[in-house]
């Protein structure tokens, strides 16, 4: 049987030892370090199940180790695991490509829980779509890159939530998608965000997609019922 992989980031000597003990416990294989310049260093594309990334390390913030495993790896589901707790790490962390975020001190069985429902969420999210490319209007988006182009000639890159969840009302296009299905299938049962979260990211595509002259043109909000794309 192959072992699924855990790529583990954490400054705390005796933390990190627990936590990849426990881990090994439940038959995972873990490749660990303690700062993060090691960290990028030693990182291999597909080559993990899962990432854990403590915020506060040695020589690279986890925040800069998580920008770099992102374009490194646009799949591999992150979870952050740090002492910062506040609001704005947290969508920091979010906004930049992770996909949970435990606060220290945690309970282990969760972080098990945790771990084992974002590698399981992450399998079923390497399975590829038709989709790779979408135009309307002079609007362009590269799914597999996660750049677009946009009318006003301006170049963005997405966060991996934005991407899967533009992708979702792209492919469902003149269909409501509901508010539950967006957080099952994006966020996973387990680690449903709160409703203004999706809210924010449908900002964030008008900001990106339509003029001040044509605002809601193609990205709608269904009051009670959830959100629908029309190009």
């Amino acid at each position: 049987m192959i072992k699924q992989k855990i790529f583990l980031v954490e400054d705390e000597e005796n933390l990190l030892d627990v936590i990849r003990l426990n881990l090994e416990l439940e038959e995972y294989e873990v490749d660990s370090f303690r700062n993060g310049k090691s960290a990028i260093e030693n990182f291999i594309a597909s080559n993990y199940n899962l990432v854990i990334l403590d915020v506060m390390l040695p020589e690279l913030n986890g925040f800069d180790v998580c920008r770099f495993i992102r374009k490194k790896d646009a799949n591999v589901p992150i979870l952050f695991l740090t002492a910062k707790n506040s609001s704005e790490d947290r969508v920091m962390g979010l906004k930049i490509g992770a996909d949970d975020y435990l606060a220290k001190p945690f309970n282990l069985e969760e972080l098990l829980l945790r771990v084992k429902n974002l590698i399981k969420i992450g399998s079923l999210k390497t399975v590829k779509t038709e989709i790779e490319t979408y135009r309307f209007e002079n609007n362009y988006i590269n799914f597999s890159t996660y750049e677009i182009s946009c009318s006003d000639g301006k170049k963005h890159t997405l966060s991996k939530k934005e991407a899967l969840l533009l992708k979702l009302l792209i492919e469902r296009k003149n269909q409501v998608v509901s508010r539950d299905e967006i957080l099952e299938k994006i966020w996973g049962a387990d680690t449903f965000p709160s409703a203004r979260t999706i809210d924010n990211f449908i900002l964030v595509f008008r900001k990106y997609f339509e003029s001040k002259e044509s605002p809601k043109r193609h990205f709608h909000s269904i009051r009670g019922v959830g959100y629908k794309f029309t190009d």
